[in-house]
């Protein structure tokens, strides 16, 4: 089997590329190398370009028409940067988005995996979410998800292709066996910033503390990348059969990958400080652009339908970002 990941030079595709490498299926790298590393890309097939650009997209299929599949993975992120630029992000990741699925139909290619994203729900009032939970996008980031995704289901109802959302919580670690991980030195999420306050000895802020949650901080539902992966080799094999079981006959349908686990921001520090042995000083903050309190999913679809189930804990999630922290330099220089 051969799939072609878009965005797969990322943080997540590349570690989806290595998952599915690991399981016997060939990986096709396109990646714009906007913010992915070509360093991820070594040993595979590889083609610089954005996914929107047809020509390329014809090149990869004319020179690997046996590619089954394509995975979706290429997006801008960062939720604040997504408030201060919205075109940006609308740009980037709506209309990338539709012209690529134009691409893989004019290809012949009739199976899409779509990197969405959890952040478009609109929690109940436990905090939990399943597939069928109403959505409410707080960010132009979260709403370029949602608009996706509205715009692929109407694309799988009218075109031979069948589209398949699935919708990430928070990712965090890296390849257990440190080929990968963030590709950034400081990034943006809650891990990242109490890392880089534990690093550099300085005080780590709790963005939004008035949230209707058990301690008041925001709350998430931290999945392992290693485990987000594998449930896109999951994906990628019982494709077919989970659209059968799934009664999807629309062509589109949506599963959640996260652990079921809510954890809050102020439970994250005390996890940090528990894996590292070093206490994380803290300070209350006010909310940033665009933060929402957050929510925690319900798993039993994905396990229904992908026989999938996540296996790393959170302080599994904690010790890889870190030793992925300690060798990202001299992987990847700066």
């Amino acid at each position: 089997m051969k799939v072609l990941i878009v965005g797969g030079a990322g943080f997540i595709g590349s570690t989806i590329a290595l998952a599915c490498a690991d399981a016997g299926i060939t990986p096709v790298i396109v990646d714009s190398l906007v913010t992915g590393r070509i360093e991820f890309t070594e040993g595979f097939a590889f083609y610089q370009g954005d996914m929107a650009d047809g020509a390329l997209i014809d090149k990869v299929f004319a020179e690997h028409p046996d590619i089954d599949a394509a995975v979706l993975a290429a997006a801008l992120v960062v939720v604040p940067e997504s408030v201060a630029d919205p075109i940006g992000y609308y740009r980037a990741n709506v209309a990338g988005s539709l012209e690529f699925a134009a691409h893989l139909l004019r290809n012949d290619c009739g199976r899409l995996i779509f990197s969405s994203s959890a952040s478009i729900y609109q929690p109940g009032e436990d905090l939990t979410v399943d597939e069928d939970s109403p959505l409410n996008p707080q960010s132009p980031y979260a709403r370029s998800k949602a608009i996706t995704e509205t715009i692929f289901a109407d694309i799988a109802a009218a075109e031979p292709v069948r589209i398949l959302s699935l919708r990430y919580f928070n990712p965090i670690g890296a390849d257990p066996l440190m080929r990968t991980g963030l590709q950034i030195a400081h990034p943006s999420h809650a891990l990242g910033k109490i890392l880089q306050s534990l690093s550099e000895q300085t005080v780590f802020h709790v963005t939004g503390t008035d949230y209707p949650t058990r301690d008041g901080s925001g709350i998430r539902d931290y999945v392992h990348v290693w485990d987000l992966a594998a449930a896109h080799v999951a994906a990628l094999r019982r494709f077919d059969a989970a659209f059968t079981s799934a009664g999807a006959g629309s062509g589109y349908a949506v599963i959640n990958l996260g652990t079921g686990t809510g954890t809050t921001v102020r439970e994250l520090v005390a996890a940090v400080s528990r894996v590292t042995g070093t206490a994380v000083r803290t300070r209350d903050a006010p909310r940033r652009p665009g933060d929402v309190v957050g929510a925690y999913t319900r798993v039993d679809k994905a396990l229904r339908l992908l026989g999938w189930e996540p296996r790393f804990s959170i302080d599994d999630g904690i010790r890889h970002s870190l030793e992925w922290a300690a060798i990202r330099p001299s992987r990847l220089g700066g």
